[in-house]
């Protein structure tokens, strides 16, 4: 199988390329420069130089593939507009070559806003913090094209290796919490992530959402204070209102603040997934050292 993948060189989109390429598919990755594409061809994934914005540099290698995933993101108002024009030229290159092709398009649960204790799975209407209010849409350009296979992937709060938004965690030990801590973010370790995508890719199904989270159910606040202490801070964690983090981290603060339970049960029916990390907490000593090791 030859795979495309916009994002490569980022947190999921590497993790995912390296998990294509151990399961012995073809993979090019869209990259910025030489310099991150020397990362991709060590690991025996052909960069493609190029830029979201300009879809010529990379639609061509896109119709020579089968499967064309993509983990790019950026939410300000400029990265939303380039969002839709590079599933736009997605689509496009999709309808191009031998068919059919998969494309894979990476959401998240914050689509669904808070839930609290309430257990949503891909039924559910959304209810989108204000943040990712777009992305409903674009998964719609998705999974309704004419002509490509379409899958969403809503992907939980990632954590393992660099660490995503956990990352501030052991970087900022003892930083504030948004709210009191007590909510309880979804979560899926970067490697269960990965091995989803695999999966997803193929499946050879069209038109499916699939949630891929973790059955993990830690507070914020136990998260945090775990990750503290694995980093050596024994000093005070310190609440942030919601409506004083917003002061600072605008829409931003609302993500941090949700508590959500989401269901990822189609995603073990259909693709045979299953989480193999129990959970942020179990092995923070552990996530902590690698965030480490990365920034060495």
């Amino acid at each position: 199988m030859q795979v495309f993948i916009t994002g490569a060189t980022g947190y999921i989109g590497f993790a995912v390329s390296a998990a294509l390429r151990r399961h012995g598919h073809r993979v090019w990755g869209l990259a910025r420069d030489e310099a991150k594409a020397g990362r991709l061809a060590r690991h025996e994934i052909a960069p493609v130089i190029g830029d979201l914005a300009d879809p010529k540099s990379y639609a061509d290698v896109a119709a020579h593939c089968s499967v064309l995933i993509h983990t790019a993101f950026d939410y300000s108002t400029e990265g939303v507009a380039k969002d839709k024009r590079a599933i736009e030229t997605l689509l496009e290159a999709g309808r191009r070559g031998a068919q059919p092709k998969t494309l894979i398009f990476t959401s998240g649960a914050w689509v669904y806003g808070d839930t609290g204790d309430r257990m949503v799975d891909e039924t559910t209407p959304l209810n989108p913090i204000k943040l990712v209010a777009w992305r409903p849409a674009h998964e719609e350009l998705v999974l309704r094209a004419s002509g490509v296979r379409g899958l969403v992937i809503r992907a939980g709060c990632v954590y393992g290796g660099a660490g995503g938004l956990t990352a501030q965690w052991f970087a900022k030990p003892g930083g504030a919490v948004v709210g009191d801590g007590r909510n309880r973010w979804t979560m899926v370790h970067l490697d269960d992530l990965a091995d989803a995508y695999v999966r997803a890719a193929e499946s050879g199904l069209g038109g499916e959402i699939f949630n891929v989270t973790e059955r993990s159910r830690f507070t914020v606040l136990e998260q945090v204070t775990a990750a503290a202490g694995a980093a050596g801070y024994t000093g005070e964690i310190r609440p942030l209102p919601l409506a004083d983090a917003r002061k600072t981290m605008g829409d931003f603060a609302d993500a941090l603040a949700l508590s959500q339970h989401v269901d990822s049960g189609k995603a073990v029916r259909l693709l045979g997934w299953q989480p193999r990390h129990g959970g942020f907490l179990d092995e923070v000593d552990v996530f902590c050292q690698a965030w480490k090791a990365q920034r060495e």
